[in-house]
C-alpha cells in the first residue's frame, strides 16, 4: 500500500489502484497511517528541502510507528491535505532553496509564491509593485499591490487550490486571503492556504511554520483554523500572533483581541481557550496559559524589536532572522543574562554595542557572520 500513496502523492497513480486505495482509507487505522505520511512528508520537504520522492518517503515511513498523530479527520480532509504535498512534490529543490536552511546566509533572499501547479513565482519586495500572478496556463491566481499579495477577487470554487508564501531571513510580508483575512509574515516563514476557501469546507485552514501575525475575518460558520507542528489554534475573527519556527526550543500564541482555541497536537483532551493578553506554550507536553505584555510578541509587526526579560540566547535568533545573518556566540556566558531593550531602525551593530552595556564582548562582522568572543583581560 505504501506504493500506492506514493504514486498517488506523485499524481502518476492509475485509476484502478486510486480505486483500491480509497477503499484501504476506508478504515480509520489506515486513514490515520495516510495522514502520517502526508503530514510528515511536507514537513520533510518545508524544513529540509528534500528532492527525492522515494528516499523522502522512506524516511517518512520509518517516522510513522514512532510519531502519535491526532484522531484523523475524514478522507475529504486527507484529500486536503494530500494537495498541499502534490504541489511540494512537483515543484522539488528550485521551490526550496529559499527556504530549506534559513540558518544558512542568503546574500539574495528571495520572497517566493508556490502555485498548485507546482510553478514558483519570485515576489518582488516592494513599496510600489504592481503586478497580477498568474499560473502556468495563464490563469489569474492573485495580485500584488505594494508588499503584499490579495486573493479577495477570486471567485467561488468547489475544490481546494493551494499556495505557499515563503518569506526569507531580513523580510516581511503580508498576504491577504479570499475571506479578507490578512496575515502578515515574520522573516523565515512559510504559510501554505487555499487560492479559495470554499462555502461548504467546515473550517477555513491554513498551516504555519514560522512566525505569523493574523487579522481574522468574522465568520461564525466557518472558523479559523491554523496548523503548526505542535498546535492548531481555532478561531472566528480575532487578531492573534503565532511563532511556531522549528528550530525554536517552543511555539506559542498570543491573543491580543477575541477568542481562540488552542488544540494541542502531542496531548490528547488538551485545549486551552485564550483570551486578550495571554499566551500558551507547551511545557512537557502540556499548555501553559500566561499573561504577558502583548507589545513583546507583536511589535514586529511594525518593524521593531522589543525585548522584556529575554535572553541573550533567544535574542540571537531573532536578530538572525531580522538581520539575515549568522551569529557565532563563542562566549557562553552570555546565554546567562537577560536584557530589556527596544529597537526600531537601528542597524545590527548598533543593537550589539546596546547590548554590550549587560556584560562586556567583543565581536566581529564578516560575510553576514557576527563572530562574539570573550573580551580580552589585561
Amino acid at each position: 500500500m505504501k506504493d500506492l500513496i506514493i504514486d498517488y502523492l506523485n499524481n502518476t497513480i492509475s485509476k484502478d489502484d486510486l480505486e483500491t486505495l480509497k477503499n484501504w482509507l476506508k478504515q480509520a487505522k489506515n486513514k490515520k497511517e495516510f495522514e502520517a505520511f502526508v503530514q510528515l512528508n511536507y514537513e520533510l520537504h518545508l524544513h529540509y528541502g528534500l528532492v527525492d520522492i522515494e528516499e523522502a518517503s522512506k524516511k517518512v515511513m520509518a517516522e510513522i510507528q514512532q510519531r502519535t498523530l491526532p484522531k484523523s479527520n475524514p478522507f475529504k480532509r486527507l484529500i486536503k491535505y494530500a494537495s498541499i504535498f502534490v504541489g511540494v512534490c512537483i515543484v522539488g529543490y528550485g521551490a526550496y532553496k529559499s527556504f530549506s536552511n534559513f540558518n544558512a546566509i542568503n546574500n539574495d533572499p528571495q520572497i517566493t509564491l508556490q502555485l498548485q501547479d507546482g510553478s514558483i513565482k519570485v515576489i518582488e519586495d516592494s513599496d510600489t509593485s504592481t503586478k497580477i500572478i498568474v499560473d502556468a496556463s495563464g490563469n489569474t491566481v492573485t495580485e500584488q499591490k505594494n508588499k503584499a499579495l490579495n486573493y479577495t477577487t477570486q471567485i467561488n470554487v468547489e475544490e481546494l487550490s493551494y499556495n505557499t508564501l515563503t518569506v526569507p531571513y531580513g523580510k516581511t510580508f503580508t498576504v491577504v486571503l479570499s475571506d479578507g483575512s490578512k496575515v502578515t509574515l515574520n522573516a523565515g516563514t512559510a504559510l501554505t492556504y487555499p487560492v479559495s476557501f470554499i462555502e461548504n469546507e467546515i473550517h477555513r485552514e491554513v498551516f504555519l511554520d514560522g512566525e505569523a501575525y493574523f487579522q481574522v475575518a468574522k465568520d461564525s460558520k466557518h472558523p479559523f483554523i491554523v496548523n503548526t507542528n505542535d498546535m492548531d489554534v481555532e478561531v472566528l475573527g480575532t487578531q492573534f500572533n503565532i511563532s511556531a519556527y522549528s528550530d525554536d526550543e517552543k511555539s506559542y500564541t498570543v491573543l491580543v483581541e477575541g477568542k481562540v482555541a488552542a488544540h494541542n497536537k502531542l496531548t490528547q483532551n488538551n485545549t486551552k481557550i485564550l483570551t486578550p493578553n495571554q499566551l500558551v506554550y507547551q511545557q512537557d507536553k502540556q499548555f501553559v496559559v500566561e499573561t504577558v505584555n502583548i507589545q513583546k510578541y507583536v511589535a514586529w509587526v511594525n518593524g521593531e524589536l522589543v525585548f522584556i526579560d529575554d535572553s541573550f540566547k533567544v535574542i540571537t535568533n531573532k536578530l538572525e532572522r531580522k538581520y539575515n545573518l549568522k551569529i557565532n556566540n563563542t562566549y557562553p556566558e552570555l546565554n546567562d543574562i537577560n536584557i530589556t531593550a527596544t529597537f526600531s531602525n537601528e542597524n545590527i551593530d548598533q543593537v550589539l554595542k546596546t547590548f554590550q552595556t549587560y556584560k562586556p564582548f567583543n565581536y566581529q562582522i564578516k560575510n553576514g557572520v557576527v563572530t562574539i568572543v570573550k573580551p580580552k583581560t589585561n
